[in-house]
């Protein structure tokens, strides 16, 4: 928990790839800004859990805010990449269709994707495609080439994210769930003792904006398990539960629901079995099975989706993993599944619009929902933080942040290093030639690094998501025990208090 004082302009809700690129972007102003979550850690929920996919934008209807901030992510990546120095690539995408009469269903998607402003964009033949895949399956008829569509590393973003804005001034108060929000009497529009009619209330309202905009006065108390914080502003960034915080204080309007998507991860000894994202025609519950390398050089299959209950539910099952297999085997050949090293699944916050949910509530001023951002959220992540951005800057009219800076330097990665410039590392931090976990070839100064920066790691999971230390072959298997003395070691507790998660 990194905090400081209980009084702020923002608090966002949620600190997964949308709350803390909302952060990063809040943190350009001269605004006390606090993101909180109930998890120990930033990426605990959809973040940690996807397709890690940079969509080019041709599936979402023209006009939609899905489809603006979606091209608008996409086309800001590079940037974000290099300034946030995560590994991102662009090595393109392909949508498969399996018989003559699906033709039309591609015809759709490039339509849609000139409208939304996608380039490149174009139908290819079954010949065609074979020569950018040789590996498509034989009942491929035809496909959709897009070479804008990119994989990146979905955790290694949202800590860059969550890094640049906490370095730039943004608290976060992790391990704290929001059990209740209330709007401040001094400020709510319907506290005095008299009724009050529609003109008197409006001007209260009117009065309660004013004082919101010029910076006086706190407007809503938002309680946890981790003591009350008073705000100005909240931005609901929470995700599957971004219906519950919503009508914690304003009338329900929208509701969400989870839907799962189970995957499984290969080795990267299959890694090259493909070189583009290769989607299948969409349906109704998403973009479909896909077969795609991941940017660390793995092989990655899924997702399955449907709808459940339980918001809590990432358990695998058989029939899921098996519907996962038997599809993605109907666009690629051969696909080694004899080199599966985990399985996961991951629930996308549906909801109930059909398009993403960002705008201030109508009657609760200040209160800006930041909801059901599925697919393509992890896209649009930097343009929905800037589009958030603007929406405050509406609201408060702040000055700029006179110290903000955009950049942020990521842990040195040893496997990608040069010998020399392994060796020049090496002779300047010894740990960095200590090699901790064989698979990824992670060595004792990353793993130190990963716990010890800003927002450090505090569990098993939280230094495999940062640095790949049990991202391998054996999934910790060899070097769990190390990293388990070592987060012992720096975070002061016993070897038995050590937790893999949460």
């Amino acid at each position: 928990m990194i905090m400081n004082r209980r009084n702020y302009d923002i608090v966002i809700i949620g600190a997964g790839v949308i709350g803390c690129s909302v952060a990063r972007a809040l943190s350009r102003y001269d605004l006390s800004v606090l993101c909180i979550d109930r998890e120990s850690d930033v990426c605990e929920g959809t973040s940690k859990a996807n397709s890690a996919i940079i969509h080019a934008g041709f599936d979402a209807k023209p006009g939609s805010l899905k489809a603006l901030l979606n091209v608008r992510g996409n086309q800001m990546m590079d940037q974000i990449a290099e300034e946030l120095d995560v590994p991102f690539k662009r090595i393109g995408a392909m949508v498969l269709c399996f018989c003559e009469e699906d033709i039309s269903v591609l015809k759709d998607l490039m339509d849609k994707g000139e409208k939304n402003g996608v380039e490149g964009i174009r139908l290819l033949s079954r010949e065609e495609a074979l020569e950018l895949e040789p590996g498509l399956g034989d009942e491929v008829y035809a496909a959709l080439h897009v070479p804008s569509s990119g994989i990146v590393c979905p955790f290694e973003l949202t800590l860059a994210f969550a890094e640049n804005a906490y370095h730039n001034g943004t608290e976060f108060s992790l391990n704290t769930e929001v059990t209740g929000i209330k709007m401040l009497p001094e400020t709510e529009p319907h506290t005095a003792n008299k009724p009050k009619d529609a003109d008197e209330a409006a001007e209260d309202i009117a009065e309660a904006r004013e004082r919101l905009r010029s910076g006086t006065g706190y407007k809503f108390m938002i309680d946890t398990d981790n003591g009350s914080f008073v705000s100005k502003c909240v931005i609901n960034c929470a995700g599957v539960y971004a219906d519950k915080i919503h009508n914690m204080v304003c009338e329900p309007s929208f509701s969400i629901v989870a839907r799962k998507g189970e995957y499984m991860l290969m080795d990267k000894s299959a890694g090259n079995t493909v070189s583009h994202t290769i989607f299948q025609t969409p349906t109704r519950m998403g973009k479909g099975v896909l077969v795609t390398p991941t940017v660390h050089g793995n092989l990655l299959v899924g997702p399955t989706a449907y709808d459940i209950d339980d918001k809590e539910n990432v358990g695998t099952t058989r029939d899921g993993l098996g519907t996962v297999r038997a599809k993605s085997s109907m666009s690629i050949k051969d696909i080694p599944f004899n080199k599966v090293i985990n399985s996961f699944s991951g629930l996308r916050a549906t909801g109930s619009t059909g398009d993403f949910i960002i705008q201030e509530d109508e009657k609760v001023k200040g209160f800006i929902d930041v909801a059901g951002i599925e697919s393509p959220g992890l896209s649009s992540a930097p343009a929905i933080g800037t589009y958030v951005a603007d929406i405050v800057c509406r609201i408060l009219d702040p000055a700029v942040n006179p110290y903000y800076d955009p950049t942020r330097l990521g842990i040195p990665r040893v496997a990608e290093m040069s010998v020399e410039d392994r060796r020049r590392l090496v002779g300047q931090r010894p740990d960095y030639g200590q090699i901790v976990c064989r698979c990824e070839e992670i060595s004792e100064g990353e793993i130190q690094d990963a716990i010890r920066r800003p927002l450090g790691a505090t569990t098993l999971d939280g230094v495999k998501r940062r640095v790949r230390a049990g991202m391998g072959r054996c999934q910790g298997g060899f070097c769990a025990p190390k990293v388990m003395d070592m987060l012992a070691h720096e975070l002061g507790i016993s070897y038995a208090e050590v937790k893999k998660n949460g």
